[in-house]
């Protein structure tokens, strides 16, 4: 019969003192796996009520009610530069709103978790020159996502690209829809590029890393979507969408109707439940009477 060597220890200190490596290594993964959320509140983790479409939109338009319930219809490139004063995401209350928006949207842990509007992961104030590199629209939609109770089904990432390519692969509660085939409903999310130059398009997904911005759609109303980002203008901005008569990004022979972005890619968000009432936010408005954007 094969010996087999059994270890003898002189004393129970002993033993513990050769397991204590091994509790303490396992104890480090079971952390973890855990680690990502654990700064999020019990409501949201949980979660106490299903992830519904009526909640992630009410908790887009309260934010943007936060900012001053600002509109802005102007192409990106014909909007004036605005000096450092004038920037909402460094005023009192509103960069300590944003750090929010890091912290919650993202991972527990990463160092975007611990930026402000104005301060980087150390709490050193940055110059409003190098806002770019602290860019915290996405960060924004990921909040939405995690406080509107979205849990494991949702890529918190700093970066749009992360779930935009997500939603081409599959495993998350979204799904990339061409812009061509498939109406925005409320609640889903709608992406564009943000390169003028080697744009991925949809059948590029998924394509690694590419500068990108997404919204999410409050209001679909005949002709016009109204979205709300964040980061826009430094702020959190309602923007309205042309639309066609079904519904869709784009005319009949493909183009987009909305000459300002290039919207290539509908997040169709799927969620768990529709929610009591979904109510918009924003008043009635129509794109052919021109645009209601102010600043």
């Amino acid at each position: 019969m094969k010996q087999v060597c059994v270890p003898s220890f002189r004393s129970g200190a002993e033993l513990l003192n050769r397991l204590f490596p091994c509790i303490f290594l396992l104890g480090g993964i079971l952390l973890a796996g855990c680690a990502a959320d654990r700064h999020v509140p019990p409501f949201a983790k949980q979660p106490y009520a299903p992830f519904s479409r009526a909640d992630a939109i009410a908790i887009a338009c309260r934010e943007w009610r936060t900012f001053g319930s600002l509109v802005d219809d102007t192409a990106p490139e014909a909007r004036p530069r605005r000096s450092p004063e004038a920037m909402e995401e460094r005023q009192p209350g509103l960069w300590q709103r944003v750090g929010e928006y890091w912290w919650l949207g993202q991972d527990a842990g990463t160092p975007e978790s611990r930026w402000t509007g104005k301060h980087d992961e150390n709490g050193h104030e940055f110059p409003p020159s190098e806002d770019g590199n602290y860019a915290w629209s996405a960060a924004f939609i990921s909040y939405v996502m995690r406080i509107a109770g979205a849990g494991k089904a949702f890529p918190y990432s700093p970066s749009h690209a992360t779930y935009i390519n997500a939603a081409r692969i599959g495993g998350y509660a979204l799904v990339a829809e061409r812009p061509s085939a498939y109406a925005p409903r409320p609640g889903d999310l709608i992406c564009t590029t943000r390169t003028r130059n080697k744009r991925p398009r949809f059948d590029d997904l998924p394509a690694g890393f590419f500068p990108s911005h997404c919204a999410i759609v409050v209001a679909a109303e005949p002709g016009t979507l109204s979205i709300i980002g964040g980061n826009v203008d430094d702020a959190v901005v309602l923007t309205h969408v042309p639309v066609s008569e079904t519904g869709l990004l784009t005319a009949a022979d493909g183009s987009l109707l909305d000459q300002r972005y290039n919207w290539f890619v509908v997040l169709r968000v799927l969620y768990e439940a529709e929610g009591s009432s979904i109510k918009s936010c924003v008043p009635p408005t129509n794109l052919s009477n021109g645009s209601r954007g102010f600043r």
